[in-house]
């Protein structure tokens, strides 16, 4: 039985790195890997939850570049006299 190779590019976008966490996730959920085989898909998934917490901050620091809560905060306050 050939070990299976390890995925190491990054994604393409952090919804496909989602994608492919759902589908390590069902494999190891299904008990029906070897050994090998689940700490290839537990390397794998590390990678793409390392990529996703960088996009996911990465993107939370943008959106608060913005000042939108200071935005929402002008739009919701009484008009002034």
């Amino acid at each position: 039985m050939s070990e299976p190779s390890e995925k190491t590019e990054t994604p393409d976008s952090y919804e496909s790195a989602l994608e492919r966490l759902e589908e390590i996730i069902a494999a190891l959920d299904s008990g029906s890997l070897g050994l090998r085989e689940t700490l290839a898909l537990t390397r794998e998934a590390k990678g793409l939850i390392e990529y996703c917490s960088t996009e996911l901050e990465s993107v939370s620091g943008e959106l608060r570049e913005l000042g939108l809560d200071d935005l929402v905060e002008r739009l919701e306050a009484p008009p002034s006299p």
